[in-house]
């Protein structure tokens, strides 16, 4: 199939496919005499893969180590274990994350404690001052 109906059917820009092309993401086309590419049927599904891997956190290299050769020779014990990194790296974001979630509202929390008698100015120092106090500890 021709890069347009390949752009079509995967939902991505020629010029993406172009690049994982280049990256070596994507097996090179043939060309047809005319010189247009000519896709196999299975680079949708490769397209996909590509598209899925990189929304789940996946880098260029990272996937184009797991992708197969052929969907024939895929390695599983090889994509088993990245996807199984990618599951640990995506936990400890996680676990990162949530802790600097805890510590903006903690502050915010801190912040929206000013007595209605205290400037803005004094309330700054009071949390700074609580905020030092917390490291210490």
């Amino acid at each position: 199939m021709k890069i347009g109906e390949l752009a079509k059917r995967s939902g991505m820009a020629a010029s993406a496919i172009r690049f994982y092309e280049s990256k070596g993401l994507l097996k090179a086309a043939s060309r047809q005499a005319n010189g247009y590419r000519d896709y196999p049927p299975e680079t949708v599904a490769v397209l996909s893969i590509i598209r899925d891997a990189q929304q789940a956190g996946f880098t260029l290299d990272e996937i184009q180590q797991i992708l197969p050769a052929g969907f024939l020779s895929w390695k599983h014990g090889q994509l088993l274990s990245a996807l199984r990194r990618k599951l640990e790296d995506i936990e400890s974001l996680e676990a990162r994350l949530a802790q600097s979630k805890a510590h903006i509202q903690a502050l915010i929390q801190l912040i929206d404690a000013k007595p209605d008698d205290m400037d803005c100015q004094a309330n700054a120092a009071r949390v700074v001052a609580s905020m030092g106090m917390a490291g210490d500890k």
